[in-house]
């Protein structure tokens, strides 16, 4: 009997500390420094630089966000994902990785990665739209702002 309950808070330990390994693990996940040469900028002037051509706009998130919520307008959809994403970044700029590209996702953590990621991989001019297009603690977000969107499913490059 004693080792039955010696196994189970065995167990129970285990299963705690996993979870809060897991707990951590996430955490630092979420709160990758944006530390990419480019610096920020909010959704109305995203949209309103993409829209006169001083930034290439890009929506990194997947078809199914694209297509729940729109493209914002200005912007190109290319879904982070693909194996070959910097090399259709670098099409879509004309091969120029000093052009000014902000990156767009849904709530701002997966456009800091990859703002992390392209600078490392030669883009000298990223910048990241940390309210995404649903909002964060950055602000309200593409959507909630009534910026004008466009329904695209497809991606560019």
């Amino acid at each position: 009997m004693a080792e039955t309950v010696n196994r189970t808070r065995r167990w129970v330990l285990l299963g705690g500390g996993a979870a809060l390994a897991t707990g951590f693990a996430i955490r630092e996940y979420r709160l990758i420094p944006p530390d990419y040469a480019g610096g920020q900028l909010n959704v109305a002037d995203a949209h309103a630089q993409a829209l006169s051509g001083d930034i290439l706009l890009v929506d990194i998130r997947t078809p199914q966000e694209w297509q729940a919520t729109g493209v914002g307008e200005g912007a190109y959809p290319l879904d982070m994902r693909r194996d070959d994403f910097e090399q259709a970044l670098a099409h879509l700029t004309g091969g120029d990785r000093s052009a000014p590209v902000a990156l767009i996702c849904a709530r701002g953590v997966r456009s800091a990665r990859l703002s992390n990621r392209l600078t490392e991989a030669g883009f000298t001019n990223v910048l990241d739209v940390p309210e995404g297009m649903l909002g964060s603690a950055a602000g309200p977000g593409w959507v909630r702002a009534g910026l004008p969107v466009q329904r695209k499913t497809g991606e560019t490059g």
